[in-house]
């Protein structure tokens, strides 16, 4: 497969997957609340531990022991936590609102790989993330404020630590090793949390937290698959596709249409995160290569003509 196929090929795969969360988080809206944040989360825990078991089981020894058993531990309960902001947050505001604020992760974990990895931002990139953390008040600006935006960035909060302490565990664990521990040493507080606050579920909400479930692995077994087959910076762009996903839904679905300023806020949210210098070193790349194409050309055809 040449590169630009697997490229093509690996955004198709982020797209569909990015399709996939977004009808996730539609599952976790038909909720409307009825069923125990914590009663959610261990169940959707669990139906995902079930569905990782046997891909696991399919491993070597090897690859199937955990390497690093703290930070997978504190990523488990990390996972807890977003999820069940998550939740709230989906549940009491717009979705694309409330996606647009989860956006706000990547721009969190810049003060925090400064704080915990010790690591030196660029200018551009301290810029970015202000423009960022701007969009961020215009959509939470007081006259449309709404508590459940204080889960939402939870969630974000939350993701960001959860993708920075990623960079703690050995690049030779497998990923499906690391989702499954992930998954499994969650189960014990979350099933302690959900017997307290327990109550039977109808074979509706069983089928919505069943379909939360498939659809987050489903997209993270695309997203793997994705950035396995192309460079980040060359699919990257097709993570946004998911905010394009809950607009239009929410829009046909819950009657759910953003006033102009809220736009506003999602795009300087999502901007800075999109890759723009990444795309242009590309554009001039190929330009090159164009340039040099031509050059040659027509150096070989004057050689051609001065030998007849």
């Amino acid at each position: 497969m040449s590169n630009q196929s697997a490229i093509t090929t690996a955004i198709c795969l982020l797209v569909f997957g990015n399709l996939a969360a977004s009808l996730s988080d539609v599952a976790v809206k038909l909720l409307n609340g009825d069923v125990s944040v914590f009663q959610y989360v261990f169940l959707r825990q669990l139906l995902s531990a079930c569905v990782l078991l046997p891909l696991w089981l399919r491993q070597t020894k090897v690859q199937r022991v955990l390497t690093n058993p703290k930070t997978t531990l504190l990523r488990a309960h990390l996972i807890l936590i977003g999820s069940g902001c998550m939740m709230i947050a989906v549940t009491h505001m717009p979705l694309a609102t409330a996606n647009a604020i989860f956006y706000a992760a990547p721009l969190l974990m810049l003060p925090l790989s400064v704080l915990v990895l010790k690591e030196s931002p660029t200018r551009n990139k301290v810029l970015l993330s202000l423009i960022g953390f701007l969009g961020v008040l215009l959509v939470l600006r007081p006259s449309h404020f709404h508590w459940a935006a204080l889960f939402a960035l939870g969630t974000a909060m939350t993701l960001a630590v959860f993708n920075i302490m990623a960079r703690k565990i050995p690049n030779e664990q497998p990923v499906l090793t690391t989702l499954f521990w992930t998954t499994l040493l969650s189960l014990p507080v979350s099933a302690f949390a959900a017997l307290a606050t327990w109550e039977t579920l109808s074979l509706e909400h069983l089928v919505l937290i069943l379909m939360s479930a498939v659809l987050i692995l489903t997209y993270n077994g695309l997203a793997v698959r994705a950035y396995k087959m192309a460079q980040a910076n060359d699919i990257a762009i097709a993570e946004y596709s998911g905010l394009v996903f809950v607009a239009i839904i929410g829009w046909l679905f819950f009657s759910e249409i953003p006033d102009a300023i809220t736009v506003l806020g999602i795009v300087m949210i999502v901007g800075p995160l999109l890759p723009f210098y990444q795309m242009k070193q590309q554009w001039v790349r190929k330009k090159n290569k164009k340039k040099e194409l031509l050059t040659s050309t027509k150096a070989a055809v004057r050689q051609s003509e001065e030998h007849h």
